[in-house]
């Protein structure tokens, strides 16, 4: 078994194409990746297979070929743009005689870089002791493993099992301070729902100029860069509107193939997302990939629960298009769907806060629900939440309710009870 070295970046990156070749913005994206977490790439090589080989997922031949590139740039390491599992890793380092990383693994260590705040350096040391739980084994190569029965049994397995148990107990204590990180924002966010104060926040794929638009907002001066995840950690601002006070929330960008360990890490502060009143999705209009990157955001929000959260996509960075000015589209029935603007430039700004004033303001509506006979919560929430104007039988049972609410308080009712949505007339 081969020595790892301790550090070095010069690296070789591989590109596994599963049925078929990437494109080169896809390429670029990875390469972009690869140099955000400091690699110095001095080789590319990609390839097209059916299906991975279990043993190395690239095929013995492209191993060979990207063994001799490792050799002759003399790399330090290799960088897959896949998942590769605990063997195929092991497997590969034996072969190449060098440390393999997977995207993963990249992923989770531009977090690392990135993390600023207490709360978020806990999520990215949780993420990343998750990961490495399924490849312990790794990080005891250099340490004598025997199998067999009495007076056979080498240190190494004794290390190793020590290992894992200091491994679950660190995840435990991370866990157990991130919940209670997690039930101080919870008693933030429901301090802004008492004061009925709404709250937006920004989503998106990773540079997609989310914390650019943050800053334009609400000048809060956070940081904001040509690079992935340049900010990690979510910033929470209060702005003033015609309609009254909003809080806008910029949360961590997302990325394709995002790592379930992340996801589940960055839950706490994810559900910020989920709580929201309102989501703003920032896409890079003059990304030639946005619809995926479209699609690889809306399968995060569906993962965190925040799917059904009301949506206005924002498309960004318009001065890099030609003959685009800032404009709006609607739905048939007059609704936003899209405003298109330039954070960097600020053209289309203020469209987007007549918007924001538009839904959020204090005009009041009547709405009429039909209950059932034994909605009696519904009924008691109805109360709660607005003027209840009348109330009367509703042939064959139940009841027909006459409230008035507010923009505001009928999505929050929706919001806690989609079984209202079934009962709102028209």
């Amino acid at each position: 078994m081969f020595e790892r070295p301790p550090s070095g970046e010069r690296s070789v990156l591989v590109h596994i194409g599963i049925g078929g070749p990437a494109d080169e913005d896809q390429l670029s994206e990875f390469r972009h990746l690869t140099t955000s977490a400091g690699a110095e790439p001095v080789a590319f090589v990609t390839a097209v297979r059916q299906g991975p080989d279990p043993r190395f997922f690239a095929g013995s031949g492209k191993v060979e070929e990207i063994a001799a590139l490792v050799e002759a740039e003399q790399a330090e390491l290799v960088i897959f743009d896949n998942a590769l599992s605990p063997s195929q890793e092991r497997n590969l380092e034996r072969v190449l005689k060098c440390r393999v990383v997977d995207r993963t693994g990249v992923i989770l260590d531009v977090f690392a870089q990135r993390a600023r705040t207490f709360e978020g350096m806990l999520q990215v040391e949780l993420a990343q002791l998750r990961h490495l739980a399924t490849r312990l084994v790794r990080g005891w190569t250099h340490l004598e493993r025997q199998k067999g029965g009495i007076g056979l049994r080498g240190p190494g397995e004794t290390q190793l099992e020590t290992d894992r148990r200091l491994l679950s107990k660190r995840i435990s204590v991370l866990n157990e301070r991130l919940e209670k990180v997690g039930r101080q924002r919870e008693q933030g966010r429901r301090s802004r729902k008492r004061a009925e104060v709404p709250t937006i926040s920004l989503v998106g794929y990773t540079n997609a100029g989310k914390s650019t638009l943050f800053n334009r907002l609400t000048e809060a001066g956070v940081y904001a860069a040509d690079q992935l995840f340049a900010t990690l950690d979510p910033t929470l601002r209060r702005i003033e509107l015609p309609s009254g006070p909003l809080i806008l929330a910029d949360t961590v960008g997302f990325i394709s193939h995002l790592p379930h360990e992340l996801i589940a890490a960055f839950r706490s502060t994810l559900q910020e997302t989920v709580e929201a009143d309102l989501l703003l999705h920032v896409i890079d209009a003059a990304n030639p990939l946005r619809d995926r990157q479209i699609a690889e955001v809306e399968k995060v929000l569906e993962q965190i629960g925040a799917h059904q959260v009301p949506q206005i996509q924002v498309y960004n960075k318009i001065d890099q298009l030609a003959e685009v000015k800032p404009h709006l589209d609607r739905d048939s029935e007059g609704r936003v769907l899209r405003i298109w603007l330039s954070g960097q430039a600020g053209e289309g700004i203020e469209l987007l806060l007549e918007e924001l004033s538009r839904r959020f303001s204090e005009d009041s509506s009547a709405h009429r629900f039909v209950l059932e006979a034994g909605d009696g919560r519904l009924r008691a929430l109805l109360f709660e939440a607005g003027e209840v104007l009348t109330e009367g039988p509703r042939e064959g049972g139940g009841s027909i309710l006459e409230v008035r609410l507010t923009e505001r308080q009928r999505r929050r009712l929706l919001k806690q009870e989609p079984l209202l949505q079934q009962r709102l007339m028209g």
